[in-house]
């Protein structure tokens, strides 16, 4: 007997410790810093809890529901033992999204129903209107006018065109009053709806102590709804000044939490790529290769963006260059303008509620519509926002286009890590989850630049203002959009592209009209000839250049001669007007110093020789 009442005893203390671990304590914890990738981000949160002796549990909840599973970390500081961690997703979040939406769209159709209604009235009472205007008393000569009679009727019109401008005044104000009832709703909606409308996450941790204690929780988990792209305003007076660069980190994440006075950090790392080396494979080369020539030069991507059900246009999506840090974001009206690296880029179109997309860039134009994904609220988003700019702490001051005012700078400290850099954002950051980006300024520096005019007639007759910087690599600047300004006034966008092993960073600043290049060919000099087995084909380029600034300028001329990769196919540099060739690319430059009101004139003509039995395309 006392055996079997031992063994209750045991097993109603194990239930009881069972129990009471099971029941646990909910935790609020508080976000203290982010470090933010150019994809995803790592949350670090804190907490001090009360533990209890013996096993129990506790949860760490409304947490984003977007997190990585196996990228989380528990840290605890004290006499105690962590036994498990584990995550569970919690679906009340949503369900009492769904409930509060549901009867906020209920109130919402009856304020519609009412301004349907009084729109019927309206329309009524107008028609009314039109009928007593058409209604003239018409006399003539064969017609008595009874006088008392045109009275009585005119009074009658008057005293009813009176009561329905009334009614129409009455209904005008009270559609007014409803129509603002209703936009309250809209933006009730949007306040319930926006950033996640998923569930959340809850971490619960088991632990065992001897003895009660208050002891520090230190969670941290990988997001992937956010991320950074740098950009650039870039700043010249004029050619003989230094030139500023603001260094500038548009920031956005969507992953179902607000970050609210957070120690920001932005990193250059990207835990999305693969941390393998990369291995050569064998190279092999196939006979009847065809070498296509040069591609078309596209720097420059615009298009529009749309939901592919609706057909509407789509503001806030992220449009990035994949495996780079260029981007931008779609405009209230759903365009987009990209500066784009050469090669072949490919673009990345992504945005909460749709199926992410890539495209390589094959035009200069590319439209796109996004799929809805199938696990969003989307019936419920209400329509909404433009583009806000990011917020110091809540205070900081903006202006428009996105550029802060010059009062207390914000203090950025750059480490230089192994494999990436990070830049500490020494002042409190407040980071919505609403998707929309926020601009965080990560420095500022006046540098001293060359400046040089640069032109590639063959590709493009326009003239470009460069700048070239020296020692740029101290600055950690990453490839992204500039904005330009020139003496005062914006003049468009570059691409500050880093991808170069050389010490100058080469920047352009602009086209310049007030200098004039054409290219032309001489058809009097072009030749086609053909002697013996062999054809002959001379072109002869005329480059003309006319300077109509009122200060000199230096100009580097860049345009190019053929370069044979069979020796079937000779080809003879005939003039060169000076130029410096470059046997292996064929590149030919000038550099040229030009007075005001200056012309100087170029020759580019060189003969190809080869083959009758074939066929060689020559420009």
């Amino acid at each position: 007997m006392k055996k079997i009442l031992a063994l209750l005893i045991v097993y109603i203390g194990l239930f009881n410790v069972i129990a009471h671990a099971h029941d646990g304590q909910k935790v609020a914890s508080k976000v203290d810093k982010v470090i933010i990738f150019f994809v995803g981000a790592q949350v670090t949160r804190s907490a001090t809890v009360s533990i209890i002796p013996g096993m129990s549990t506790i949860t760490f909840e409304n947490l984003s529901p977007d997190i990585d599973m196996q990228s989380i970390q528990v840290k605890g500081d004290g006499a105690f033992t962590i036994l498990s961690v584990k995550t569970e997703l919690n679906f009340l979040n949503t369900q009492t999204k769904r409930k509060m939406v549901s009867g906020l769209l209920a109130q919402q159709k009856l304020i519609k129903d009412k301004i349907e209604l009084q729109t019927d009235m309206l329309s009524i009472y107008r028609e009314e209107e039109d009928m007593l205007g058409k209604n003239k008393v018409i006399t003539g000569q064969n017609v008595s006018l009874d006088i008392l009679k045109l009275k009585q009727a005119l009074d009658f019109q008057t005293q009813r065109l009176t009561e329905l401008k009334q009614k129409e005044h009455l209904v005008t104000n009270q559609l007014a009053l409803f129509n603002e009832e209703a936009d309250k709703y809209n933006q009730q909606i949007a306040e319930i709806t926006k950033g996640s409308s998923k569930n959340t996450t809850d971490v619960t941790i088991t632990v065992s102590s001897k003895s009660a204690l208050q002891a520090p929780f230190i969670l941290s988990y990988m997001v992937q709804n956010a991320g950074w792209y740098p950009s650039y305003d870039i700043r010249a007076k004029n050619i003989n000044t230094p030139l500023n660069i603001a260094y500038k980190a548009n920031v956005t994440q969507n992953c179902g939490e607000d970050w609210k006075n957070i120690k920001l950090t932005l990193s250059t790392g990207n835990p999305s790529i693969s941390g393998s080396k990369s291995e050569l494979k064998p190279y092999y080369l196939y006979p009847n290769m065809v070498y296509s020539g040069q591609s078309e030069n596209i720097t420059r991507v615009t298009g529009t963006v749309r939901d592919n059900d609706g057909n509407a246009l789509i503001s806030g999506v992220a449009v990035k260059v994949k495996g780079s840090s260029i981007g931008t974001q779609t405009d209230l009206n759903g365009n987009y303008s990209l500066q784009v690296p050469q090669g072949s880029p490919i673009l990345v179109f992504s945005y909460i509620g749709y199926v992410t997309q890539e495209l390589s860039v094959f035009s200069p134009t590319i439209n796109i519509s996004l799929q809805a994904a199938q696990n969003q609220l989307s019936e419920y988003v209400v329509a909404g926002y433009g583009t806000l700019n990011g917020r110091l702490n809540d205070k900081s001051k903006v202006k428009s286009n996105n550029y802060m005012l010059a009062t207390i700078p914000v203090e950025v400290a750059q480490t230089e890590n192994q494999t990436n850099v990070e830049f500490n954002i020494e002042n409190p950051y407040t980071i919505p989850g609403d998707g929309k980006k926020y601009n965080v300024e990560i420095g500022n520096f006046d540098l001293n630049a060359t400046y040089q005019y640069f032109v590639a007639p063959k590709l493009n007759t326009d003239v470009f203002l460069t700048a070239q910087l020296v020692d740029w690599n101290k600055y950690n600047f990453l490839s992204g959009e500039a904005n330009l300004f020139f003496e005062g006034t914006y003049i468009g966008k570059s691409l500050l592209d880093t991808h170069a092993s050389s010490d100058t960073l080469n920047l352009s600043m602009g086209t310049d009209k007030n200098i004039i290049v054409t290219r032309t060919l001489q058809k009097a000099l072009t030749q086609r000839q053909a002697i013996g087995s062999n054809k002959r084909e001379t072109k002869d380029w005329l480059i003309d250049i006319k300077n109509r600034k009122s200060q000199p300028v230096n100009l580097l001329v860049e345009d190019q001669v053929p370069v044979s990769q069979n020796t079937s196919i000779e080809v003879e540099k005939q003039e060169l007007s000076g130029g410096i060739l470059n046997e292996l690319d064929g590149k030919v430059q000038w550099t040229l110093k030009l007075a005001p009101a200056d012309d100087k004139k170029l020759v580019l003509r060189y003969q190809v020789k080869y083959p009758k039995n074939q066929t060689v395309i020559v420009q």
